[in-house]
């Protein structure tokens, strides 16, 4: 099997500093000492006793030791016979256009059976910062096709919207529906999706990819895979690896991407494995107390360039432990990002798919993509009205459980009957149902029919004229 120093660009036999026997061997990781300046994140070669050629980078460097993550394990390793090879240069990956419609495990190696792309285009998975004053602010939306996203959590090209879900929630399939119906709305710009997994089990890894082929969408899509019986070191490459290609055809190929991360929890759980073997003070449940800058480090590669035409719009997804959103991930996750779409439980027992609760998720940037000349005129203020009435609706729910549906007013019960349709008409839809965003417009206004007009305080009285059916 070729490793990662294969098809970097790397010749095995150039000058470098190599040194055979190493200190200790934890987990993944492997101490070196009394070696030359080694650079963070520097990319190291490990050579067992064998001739077998692993891969990994520098974890952290001192005067003394040197302590390497090593990818594939160190099942087999020991400290007399192990050499390491120091390469001076950070972890790159080959990038191409090409890469679209193929299949990658978690450090960028195919694994769909064809070969690795020819180019001549390596890059830092670490990619390089953008200067603040360069980054152009997101306005134009992008259609998902599901309306508890277009109508009242719209995305918008170039944010960072997550998706906070729980064990045992449909996500992988709302990730799966986004992914397929994804398209930038009215434009013949070039659109592509890269869809990182980590730490996913194998029947999740099959349902995505040939849920992409079947639907056709493979073409449009490149998959970084990196599976739960996958080294957990894995975790944290996967979506660096995702986003440098998505860097590359974004800001060279100027194309619009969507960046789908799945599960960021995984991530963050091989992130806190990693700290506890260093020997790290533990933050909050045991994370390191980098979290939140790590996390950063990842999100914040998204957004739009001025003078360039493409764009990285990123719908991060992990799974709250308990259900929890004050848990550090979703926590320092919202502190990050421009929004969440939140998963209720609730909901899902009912049988409503996706279940995307009402009131918790926001899009911080919607205000600015929606309305006249990019989606409809009626838009923000409807979405406004649907946001207003639901809570509403939850409020006559908390009365109706304590003094009974028969004693309500009878424009409360108006609420109800709103609240169960727009649950079962608005939130829920089919997993292959794409929705155009003026069939998600007109869906609201048609639930909003079921409410009394002088209720509608949000709307104008020449949108109340056009679109109320009361």
């Amino acid at each position: 099997m070729r490793v990662p120093g294969d098809f970097m660009g790397f010749d095995h036999k150039e000058d470098g500093r190599e040194y055979y026997g190493i200190k200790e061997i934890m987990g993944p990781l492997i101490f070196i000492e009394k070696t030359h300046p080694v650079g963070y994140n520097e990319f190291v070669e490990i050579e067992d006793g064998a001739g077998n050629r692993r891969s990994g980078l520098v974890l952290d460097t001192s005067d003394q030791v040197v302590v390497v993550q090593v990818f594939e394990g160190t099942t087999g390793l020991d400290l007399s016979h192990t050499h390491v090879r120091f390469k001076n240069v950070p972890l790159m990956i080959p990038v191409s256009s090409d890469m679209l419609g193929r299949v990658f495990n978690g450090l960028g190696q195919p694994i769909d059976g064809s070969p690795y792309p020819i180019t001549k285009e390596y890059r830092n998975i670490n990619g390089l910062p953008i200067n603040p004053v360069s980054r152009t602010y997101p306005r134009k939306f992008i259609q998902t096709g599901v309306s508890s996203i277009d109508g009242i959590n719209t995305l918008i090209r170039g944010q960072k919207l997550p998706i906070f879900s729980g064990n045992g929630l449909p996500h992988n399939q709302l990730a799966a529906q986004i992914t397929r119906q994804a398209r930038i709305k009215d434009e013949e710009e070039d659109f592509a999706i890269v869809f990182a997994a980590m730490g996913v089990k194998n029947d999740v890894a099959n349902y995505f990819i040939d849920n992409f082929e079947q639907s056709g969408v493979l073409e449009k899509v490149t998959m970084f895979l990196s599976l739960a019986n996958d080294p957990s070191i894995e975790r944290l490459i996967t979506p660096r690896c995702a986003l440098t290609l998505a860097e590359y055809l974004a800001f060279q190929k100027e194309m619009h991407v969507l960046v789908i991360l799945t599960d960021m929890s995984n991530y963050c759980e091989a992130l806190r494995e990693i700290s506890t073997l260093r020997g790290e003070i533990p933050g909050r449940k045991g994370y390191p107390g980098y979290l939140y800058s790590d996390l950063a480090s990842i999100y914040e590669r998204a957004g739009m360039i001025k003078g360039n035409k493409g764009s990285i719009t990123q719908m991060p997804i992990l799974t709250m432990p308990n259900d929890d959103i004050s848990h550090p991930i979703p926590d320092l996750t919202g502190y990050i990002t421009e929004g969440q779409i939140v998963f209720e439980r609730d909901l899902y027992n009912r049988g409503i798919y996706p279940s995307v609760a009402g009131l918790p998720s926001l899009s911080r940037l919607m205000k600015d993509g929606i309305g006249k000349d990019l989606t409809r005129e009626d838009h923000p203020h409807l979405a406004s009205q649907l946001f207003a009435s639901y809570s509403r609706v939850k409020d006559v729910r908390a009365l109706a459980s304590v003094i009974g549906e028969e004693e309500l007013t009878p424009v409360d019960k108006k609420y109800l009957e709103f609240g169960q349709a727009f649950e079962k008409e608005f939130i829920s839809q089919r997993e292959d149902e794409h929705r155009e965003i003026e069939e998600t417009l007109d869906l609201g206004w048609k639930i909003l029919g079921l409410l009394p007009r002088e209720e509608l305080h949000r709307l104008t009285e020449e949108e109340l004229n056009k679109y109320y059916a009361g």
